[in-house]
């Protein structure tokens, strides 16, 4: 019986805890949308599903479109929270007065199809795959066949991360792919053995392997131990300072089940920065 009562105080107390950055939520009601880079999806659904179940008068929803549809939609007002994989630069917060607010880490991690042998370049090759000096795969010692590049679309955080730590000002190949999403990357490289793509790490999994650059393993734990180098912060946006029910969910992410849903979704959690 004293067992039984030490586990349910335990659990209330856990309970408690869960619920109390929750309880924000109990007297708002209404609609928030989201919407913006897609690496940010996952955080975004998880935190969106927990605070419907909770009060069922809210409806949040949350559309990706990459992070220059992120500044456009809450800029113009037709989204409360805009994502971004990059900074806001200095003339969209002029000319929407935007606020940022940083919340994790991730690396962006170049990846092939797991049956290429292929799984370590280093940053002048990828240089030059990019570009198109390189164009199959036998001059990186992998099997024969030319190499089909993939790339995100203009205003794409993952993109701006990948130009800025790894491919430089150069220019890149017109033989890149273009794809809108890092769902849809991992959707094309895993389905052509001679592609070679790039996505956020927290996307890794069985149906698609990542590349070493120089060395540097992409995982998580290198990113946030500074091991692997080409990392950025995810970030969600208003227009001026958030109130109500956009306050509350920015809150709620930065709350300790907000950073277990972060952690889940591969990323690294970040501190709220005071403004």
């Amino acid at each position: 019986m004293k067992k039984f009562a030490c586990l349910f105080v335990f659990l209330m107390a856990a309970s408690t805890a869960f619920g109390a950055p929750l309880d924000a939520f109990k007297s708002l009601e209404g609609t928030l949308d989201i919407a913006g880079g897609t690496a940010h999806i996952p955080v975004m659904t998880q935190a969106a599903q927990d605070i419907m179940t909770f009060n069922p008068k809210i409806r949040i929803t949350v559309a990706g479109g990459g992070s220059g549809v992120g500044v456009k939609q809450v800029g113009e007002g037709l989204a409360g929270i805009g994502n971004t994989g990059r900074p806001l630069k200095e003339s969209e917060i002029k000319q929407y007065g935007l606020k940022t607010f940083p919340f994790a880490i991730d690396g962006v991690a170049l990846a092939v199809h797991p049956e290429n042998p292929v799984k370590a370049l280093t940053k002048e090759q990828v240089v030059k795959i990019y570009s198109g000096e390189i164009t199959d795969w036998k001059e990186l010692g992998g099997n024969p066949g030319r190499i089909n590049l993939y790339g995100r679309e203009d205003g794409s955080g993952t993109r701006e991360t990948f130009t800025d730590k790894l491919f430089g000002k150069g220019e890149l190949s017109p033989a890149v792919n273009v794809v809108n999403s890092n769902g849809a990357m991992k959707t094309a490289i895993a389905q052509d053995k001679r592609a070679i793509g790039y996505v956020g790490i927290g996307h890794l999994d069985s149906s698609i392997a990542g590349v070493a650059i120089d060395g540097h393993v992409p995982s998580q734990e290198n990113a946030a131990s500074g091991e692997y180098p080409v990392v950025r912060n995810l970030f969600m946006n208003t227009k001026g300072e958030p109130t109500g029910l956009t306050a509350a969910f920015i809150g709620y992410i930065y709350s300790e089940p907000g950073a277990k849903i972060i952690e889940k979704s591969g990323y690294i959690p970040l501190p709220r920065a005071e403004n």
